[in-house]
């Protein structure tokens, strides 16, 4: 049996990456954003229900341990911050089990930083200056929109995902195709309805901000009010011709409630069948001490798509998990 040994990208895309790289350390040197490196395998996991972390085995101190590979380096950083690090990035390979199509990959490499201080339109600010810099060749100077998830959900559908009903959305999912049995998930249905109705339509004549997400998307964001008196995540996310590039949020802070939320994901989890993963209790124990903050991980990956105008994943990167 014969192998292709070959990359599945271009030595052009290799090139462009560690320019990509280049870019990224000098912007974050420039503005004193110092650049940092955290363990990839850790005790504890993300609960989300939505993701699924890759295991590993390993030997600590003699004792055999079940661990995981990161989905995200969130964790670690935010102990960092709570022992006085200050501004933070990390460009790091974070692993997320399953997950593979035009746009995904199980291994992939994100940049993560966080800005003590900075309120989610500081840091909107940021990745401006930061796409002015590494997109610049392609599209000259950028100037996103900011849009809410709300109205863009309401523009296409006609829908309100902050009040529909589990039947409304179950009516507009038919209505434009989407026979999908999801049971009672609402939330499920109102993801359906954004990924296929709303999400590919986003960033095509300039970048796009999408904020003020459904509050039981908070994940590790603050909850607050729009400007309807709604109640909404404080996060946004970055789009670029209907591609998520990156996931921000005001972070949490408040231990307590982020308990409360861990133990109602692994609730979930055991409802749905779902490995119940190992609450990350030194997390919890640094919260108190994390100052005020503004976060964003950023894909790299799908940023180099962007940069380099292609459809598919696997044209820039070396050799994706089914070839490596």
């Amino acid at each position: 049996m014969s192998f292709a040994y070959q990359p599945t990208c271009e030595i052009k895309a290799l090139k462009a990456r560690a320019k990509l790289y280049q870019q990224l350390r000098q912007f974050f040197a420039e503005r004193d954003v110092l650049e940092v490196e955290t363990p990839v395998l850790s005790q504890a996991g993300v609960t989300d229900v939505h993701l699924a972390s890759v295991q590993a085995t390993r030997h600590v101190q003699g004792k055999q341990q079940t661990h995981y590979l990161q989905t995200s380096p969130e964790f670690a950083m935010k102990r960092l911050l709570a022992s006085g690090s200050g501004a933070i990035y990390q460009i790091c390979k974070v692993f997320r089990d399953d997950e593979h199509g035009r746009k995904h990959n199980s291994e992939f490499t994100m940049l993560e930083w966080y800005r003590p201080e900075f309120s989610l339109k500081d840091l909107m600010l940021e990745v401006t200056d930061l796409l002015n810099v590494v997109v610049a060749e392609r599209f000259g100077e950028v100037r996103p929109t900011i849009l809410s998830y709300k109205h863009a959900f309401q523009d296409r559908l006609d829908l309100n995902p902050l009040q529909a009903t589990l039947k409304e959305l179950k009516d507009a999912a038919h209505r434009v195709g989407l026979n999908i049995d999801l049971g009672h998930d609402r939330l499920a249905y109102i993801d359906l309805l954004f990924s296929h109705m709303v999400e590919p339509s986003l960033g095509f004549d300039t970048p796009v901000f999408l904020t003020d997400f459904p509050p039981e998307m908070a994940s590790l964001a603050k909850v607050k009010m729009d400007e309807d008196g709604e109640q909404v995540a404080a996060r946004f996310e970055l789009y670029i011709e209907g591609l998520e590039l990156a996931n921000a949020y005001d972070e949490l802070i408040d231990a307590e409630v982020l308990r409360s939320r861990f133990i109602a994901d692994n609730a979930e989890r055991e409802q749905l069948g779902l490995h119940i993963m190992p609450i990350d209790e030194f997390l919890l124990a640094a919260l108190p001490n994390m100052p005020e903050c503004s976060g964003i991980a950023l894909g790299i990956d799908r940023l180099l798509m962007v940069i380099q105008n292609q459809m598919k994943l696997e044209k820039v990167i070396s050799f994706p998990a089914d070839v490596s």
